[in-house]
């Protein structure tokens, strides 16, 4: 069942997370361990995402600098693949633009659909490490909305090679993200709600929104999307806050605001694990809301850390 039609066939609100591969060299073990933490609360699905190749430099001998070209998280789509067969479970890899040419892209999907695998995410992703500017791989895609509409032409089962005779139709589901607080590259949240609608017109079945700490920021999103005629599900992203240093590095990272009434909360805090509390307190507090306010489901993004989401699920649901 896809994602899609679990969301149409639930009778209740949702519970998914998302999770990081695992660092080149590490355990698939390491992600075993934290499913194992949620999986009792019946996940609709699981999300993997996705990490484009980086440029770094390295020293050489000769003291110059030499440049290499790295991927320091791999494996999203055997990772997706070995939790599906293991937990029997949904499971939703990301898809970018960045770092991949639309043959690429469809290699990938090709992988993905003799695997089983019906559910994707797709994204643009961030600029290369180190710009401000996003640049699309040659042959590769700018925009999300042309990445769904590469994946629904396979659905109709046209491929890039238009002479290709009796190929076979896939059946993907699509997600794509959509910013309560609007995507930082946009000059206003009309352009952004545009380019939303943009990507759900293209062929995309729902939509999972950035994190956020203010309920109202994704209420009113909701109406705004409902206002512009965007009319798939939009389920709320939630982070619980699980360091000190949080109220600064997500702000900065992905471009948010912390309500006050969270800050403050924080700084009275003196260690990480204080802080850990206040965050899970924080986000079952929204839990609650947005599932008294109708949301057809909550995602959670673990960023490692699932025994503090199994907390707030199990205080939630």
């Amino acid at each position: 069942m896809s994602v899609i039609e679990k969301i149409k066939n639930a009778k209740g609100p949702l519970f998914t997370f998302e999770l990081l591969p695992p660092l080149k060299g590490h355990s698939i073990e390491r992600v075993y361990s934290a499913i194992d933490r949620l999986v009792e609360f019946d996940p609709a699905y699981i999300n993997f995402t996705s990490h484009r190749d980086e440029i770094i430099y390295s020293e050489r001998p000769d003291g110059l600098l030499e440049k290499k070209i790295v991927r320091k998280r791999p494996g999203t789509i055997a990772l997706a693949a070995a939790v599906k067969y293991k937990y029997n479970l949904t499971v939703v890899p990301h898809l970018l633009c960045g770092g991949f040419s639309r043959e690429e892209t469809e290699n990938v999907l090709i992988e993905m659909n003799f695997l089983g695998i019906d559910d994707v995410l797709a994204l643009r992703g961030d600029p290369q490490k180190g710009s401000r500017t996003f640049i699309p791989e040659k042959d590769g895609h700018s925009h999300t909305s042309d990445l769904v509409k590469q994946i629904i032409n396979m659905n109709n089962g046209k491929y890039l090679e238009e002479l290709l005779e009796d190929t076979t139709p896939t059946s993907f589901c699509v997600g794509v993200a959509g910013y309560p607080e609007k995507h930082n590259e946009a000059p206003n949240r009309h352009v952004d709600l545009e380019n939303l609608k943009l990507k759900v017109d293209s062929g995309a079945s729902y939509i999972v929104t950035q994190m956020f700490f203010d309920n109202s920021k994704f209420f009113r999103f909701r109406d705004e999307c409902k206002a512009i005629g965007i009319n798939v599900p939009v389920i709320p992203g939630i982070k619980p806050i699980s360091a000190l240093n949080d109220i600064r590095m997500l702000p900065q990272t992905f471009h948010i605001d912390v309500p006050n009434d969270l800050v403050n909360a924080i700084k009275k805090c003196t260690t990480d694990k204080d802080a850990r509390e206040v965050g899970i307190e924080w986000a079952i507090m929204q839990s609650k809301e947005l599932i008294s306010k109708g949301v057809p489901g909550i995602h959670y993004y673990t960023l490692g850390r699932s025994d503090n989401v199994a907390r707030i699920v199990r205080a939630s649901f």
